[in-house]
């Protein structure tokens, strides 16, 4: 049985989610909203002394619950595969300065070649960066994504091939992010959240809406509520499997964006409760 949602020590809001604030002014509004985590995204942390950051956070009683992003290990040219691979154990090294768990990652996708040969560059990226997360105590998160970011956001699209991919890698320190918006309309999801959660490799949950019509295939999501995802349905599924890590709102809304944010963190709160 799903649990009551009937406080918000639970909820984390992504820097991202409320992006016109600089993340010093988030985390006092996240803070005194009495939202219960944070996770930050990298752009967020330009300029700034990483550590001091994550301290700022959790002077704040924020918990800091991921960074996003890594990822993008596909390339036709291996210059660029061992690119990415170096971004990723700078990410790492950004995670531990900021005392997060995880990185969460896009894991990238190269148009020109084959989704399967994008498949095996990224898990090859994330063999090389293995040894460095174990050191670091940092768990690669793997997101995957809906099927249209197939041919350059991501060639993991189904929770299924991450679930492929974290078995195949079989280590502690590699997980996957569940998120609804690019998940919920795969017909096999109650399944392969189970089998994710009894792997033990359920690391994170990602809450948002998906609109009808969508304006925009990146930047149009919607608050909890405000489209066709059965959420509740989707997180009974995820809580079933012993899930009881946070529920973390993602929008990325150019109309959210254009809004009051205080109004709007107030909307995203009155959505969880009653939505989600």
């Amino acid at each position: 049985m799903a649990k009551d949602l009937t406080d918000f020590s639970r909820l984390c809001v992504h820097t991202i989610t409320t992006k016109p604030w600089p993340i010093e002014k988030a985390a006092q509004e996240f803070s005194a909203a009495d939202i219960g985590g944070i996770t930050v995204w990298r752009d967020a942390l330009t300029g700034r002394n990483i550590r001091q950051t994550g301290n700022m956070l959790r002077d704040l009683n924020l918990e800091v619950v991921s960074l996003c992003r890594g990822g993008f290990f596909p390339a036709l040219s291996a210059n660029a595969r061992q690119a990415a691979i170096a971004d990723n154990l700078k990410a790492i090294d950004e995670a531990e300065a900021l005392g997060a768990p995880m990185v969460v990652l896009v894991c990238g996708s190269a148009p020109g070649q084959s989704l399967v040969e994008s498949r095996k560059q990224i898990q090859d990226g994330m063999a090389a960066c293995l040894s460095h997360a174990a050191s670091a105590g940092v768990k690669l998160t793997i997101e995957p994504l809906h099927p249209m970011y197939a041919g350059d956001r991501s060639a993991v699209n189904t929770l299924a091939q991450a679930n492929d991919m974290a078995e195949a890698i079989n280590s502690p320190h590699v997980g996957i992010a569940v998120d609804v918006y690019h998940l919920w309309w795969d017909p096999d999801l109650e399944n392969q959240i189970k089998r994710c959660g009894k792997n033990g490799n359920l690391s994170a949950f990602h809450l948002c809406d998906w609109k009808t019509p969508t304006l925009d295939m990146l930047n149009d999501r919607g608050l909890m509520g405000e489209g066709c995802i059965n959420l509740k349905q989707i997180r009974g599924w995820v809580e079933e499997t012993g899930f009881s890590g946070f529920n973390e709102v993602e929008i990325f809304s150019n109309i959210y964006w254009q809004q009051d944010q205080h109004q709007f963190l107030k909307k995203i709160k009155e959505a969880y409760l009653k939505n989600s």
